[in-house]
C-alpha cells in the first residue's frame, strides 16, 4: 500500500529483520527509475549502483561486512562513486579526460551523488510500504574485499549499502535532534549549544531504556563517540587510491 509523502519521510525507520519474501517487479522498478532520477553535480551522474539478489553474494557481503540484513534482505543495494563511466566516455570520444576524482571535489562528488541515489531510494521503497537499512559499514569493512567481491574498477568504490526487503520488524522510532539544533535562521548560532545537546542525549537515552525491544541505556553522546573511536583506526585514504582516487588536493 502507498503511503503519503508525510508519512513516508517521517515514519521512515531502519529495518534489520526481513520476511523471505521477494519484492513485487513493479516495487523494484519504482525503486530503480527513482535512483535514475536523482539530481548530480554537473548532471554527470558521477555514481552507478550494483543490486545484489545473488544470495551466494549476499552471504559472501554478510560475511565481510557483519551486517545480517545483508543476507537475509530480499536486495542489497551497493551505492558508488563512479568516475569509470566518464573516462570511458570520454576516451571513446577522443577527449581527454580530466583526472577530477583525484581532487578533494572530485571526491565529494561522487559521494554526494551516490548518497543522494541512496536516498531517493530509501523514499521510493518507504513510500511502498517496503523495508530499508542503510549500511554504512560496507564502505569502511575490507573495501579491498568488497572491490574484487563486486569486480570494481578504477575509479570506482563503495559509499553505502542499503539492504531492502518486506519488513517483519517495525521498531519504535527513534527520536531526532529538535528542529532548533539542526535547522538554524540564517547563520550558524553563536550561543553555546551544550545545554540543549545534552537534553537531546538524555530523550535519546529514554528512548533507549524504554523501547518495546532490547532495552540498553544507551546513551547518543558516548555512542556516536564509540563509532568515531572507531573509525579512527580505518584507512580510507589507502583504501581510496587503491581505488584510483590519488587525491592531492
Amino acid at each position: 500500500m502507498e503511503k503519503s509523502v508525510e508519512a513516508t519521510l517521517l515514519e521512515r525507520r531502519s529495518i534489520r529483520r526481513y520476511e523471505r519474501q521477494p519484492i513485487a517487479e513493479d516495487d523494484l522498478r519504482f525503486i530503480r527509475e527513482a535512483i535514475r532520477n536523482t539530481p548530480t553535480s554537473y548532471n554527470g551522474q558521477q555514481f552507478s549502483v550494483i543490486e545484489v539478489s545473488d544470495q551466494d553474494t549476499k552471504l559472501r557481503l554478510e560475511e565481510i561486512v557483519h551486517q545480517k540484513q545483508m543476507k537475509t534482505s530480499d536486495r542489497v543495494f551497493l551505492f558508488l562513486s563512479d568516475f569509470n563511466k566518464i573516462r570511458v566516455a570520454a576516451r571513446a570520444k577522443g577527449i581527454e579526460y580530466p583526472e577530477f576524482q583525484n581532487t578533494m571535489d572530485g571526491l565529494l562528488v561522487g559521494a554526494i551523488d551516490a548518497s543522494l541515489a541512496l536516498m531517493s531510494a530509501v523514499v521510493a521503497a518507504s513510500s511502498r510500504g517496503i523495508g530499508t537499512c542503510p549500511i554504512g559499514y560496507a564502505r569502511t569493512a575490507d573495501p579491498k574485499a568488497i572491490s574484487e567481491l563486486l569486480g570494481l574498477p578504477d575509479g570506482v568504490f563503495v559509499v553505502c549499502a542499503l539492504a531492502v526487503g518486506i519488513p517483519r520488524e517495525m521498531p519504535d522510532l527513534k527520536p531526532k535532534q529538535p528542529e532548533d539544533l539542526l535547522i538554524f535562521p540564517n547563520k550558524y548560532p553563536e550561543a553555546d549549544l551544550s545545554e540543549k545537546l545534552l537534553a537531546y542525549d538524555r530523550e535519546f537515552t529514554d528512548y533507549h531504556r524504554n523501547r518495546s525491544s532490547n532495552p540498553t541505556d544507551t546513551d547518543w553522546i558516548g555512542e556516536i563517540c564509540g563509532y568515531y573511536r572507531e573509525g579512527l583506526n580505518y584507512s580510507m585514504l589507502s583504501a581510496l587510491r587503491a581505488r584510483g582516487y590519488a587525491v592531492d588536493k
